[in-house]
């Protein structure tokens, strides 16, 4: 058994808890919510190749819940058999963290080991894939088959490493193999490192120093959306951090296809800057929904909307080319633009739906990985 996708695996009481990232990236920025978000293994699997009918694995879930607000969906475990999803599983009992959204307390109740079952599987001889919940901390407890498991035989996919937002961790998604990361690696064949964090994809350091450590074969980082909602930066120092963000990157991987991602159109953020906030009416029905607070003329005084950030990446991308021929640019908008957010609506205004994710997945594979993308080959 072999769990990929993850950056270190803690040995716990119990068993194996997955990161995606290093404890002393997390010291740094000391942020609760990166801290949460790196460990739900978004991408992270276990896989191996069994002759099994069935296979059992005990799990640890911790689940944060927020009083007051709709309940968010119970993680799921996908089991892929050969790339094709077969079975999915969600465990029965978790551990919650209840968040006052009021004040930050948290209240921990501590749940039970719970046993997740896969039956009816083929009896030959497999290759199996158990990926884990993106929107849920889980700890690899046991594995059990009726057949011997074995490795997986050494793989000659190529290693593509990801970094991005909430988008990017699968928000909104169906389950974990149908983030729209998760759907681009199945179908192109490669092996994916997932660091989407959910609002923290803000051009930390630390996690450009974790990108420049990791192996990849292929780079790509979504830019955009949590440095507007989160109104942490203005334009004065937002093309001096892009720089040193791939500066960075490129210290440890020269000459790696890495491909800069704008965002892709979310309309309350086009033009209006952050802070993004929950949207009172909507949660008074019984609706998640975001807005944003900004106010567009603030964009004068260097406040960041998508738009500007779009045209932004896309200069700081044409300059660097001219040294750096491996770097390229996607935007955002031709992955999910504004006729697809008339077709296919951010169902909270701000992540897309699961057939959004499969837009997304469909569009990048084809302008990365198809003839003449940067990933081609």
């Amino acid at each position: 058994m072999t769990v990929r996708g993850a950056i270190e695996l803690e040995e716990t009481e119990h068993g194996v808890l997955p990161h995606r990232l290093p404890q002393w990236a997390l010291d740094q920025v000391g942020d609760d919510r990166l801290a949460m978000s790196e460990t739900q293994p978004a991408g992270v699997r276990i896989t191996f190749r069994s002759a099994a009918t069935t296979v059992e694995v005990d799990v640890r879930a911790t689940r944060v819940v927020y009083p007051g607000l709709p309940p968010r969906p119970v993680g799921l475990h996908d089991l892929l058999v050969d790339g094709r999803l077969v079975a999915q599983a969600s465990a029965a009992t978790a551990t919650t963290l209840s968040v006052d959204m009021a004040t930050g307390a948290v209240q921990t109740h501590v749940g039970e080991v719970a046993t997740l079952r896969f039956d009816g599987l083929s009896g030959r001889a497999e290759d199996i894939d158990i990926w884990l919940p993106h929107n849920e901390t889980t700890e690899i407890v046991a594995i059990r088959s009726d057949a011997a498991v074995e490795p997986v035989r050494a793989s000659a996919r190529r290693a593509w490493l990801h970094h991005g937002s909430s988008i990017s961790q699968g928000s909104n998604a169906g389950s974990p193999s149908r983030t729209w990361p998760a759907l681009t690696a199945t179908a192109t064949g490669v092996e994916l490192t997932n660091l989407g964090f959910g609002g923290n994809a803000l051009l930390d350091p630390c996690v450009a120093r974790v990108m420049r450590d990791t192996p990849a074969d292929l780079i790509s980082v979504e830019i955009g959306i949590n440095l507007v909602n989160a109104d942490l930066i203005r334009l004065r120092a937002f093309g001096p951090a892009v720089h040193g963000f791939l500066d960075t990157i490129r210290d440890g991987h020269p000459d790696t296809p890495l491909v800069v991602v704008s965002s892709i159109c979310c309309p309350i953020h086009e033009d209006t800057p952050g802070p993004g906030a929950f949207d009172v009416a909507a949660l008074a029905a019984g609706e998640v929904r975001f807005r944003a607070t900004g106010d567009p003329a603030e964009t004068a005084a260097g406040k960041l909307t998508l738009r500007v950030i779009r045209d932004r990446l896309a200069d700081i991308v044409a300059q660097r080319r001219r040294h750096d021929p491996t770097l390229h640019h996607v935007n955002g908008l031709d992955l999910y633009g504004p006729a697809d957010a008339v077709e296919l609506p951010l169902p909270d205004a701000l992540h897309p739906d699961a057939a959004g994710h499969r837009r997304i997945a469909e569009r990048f594979a084809e302008l990365t990985f198809g003839p003449g993308g940067p990933f081609a080959g």
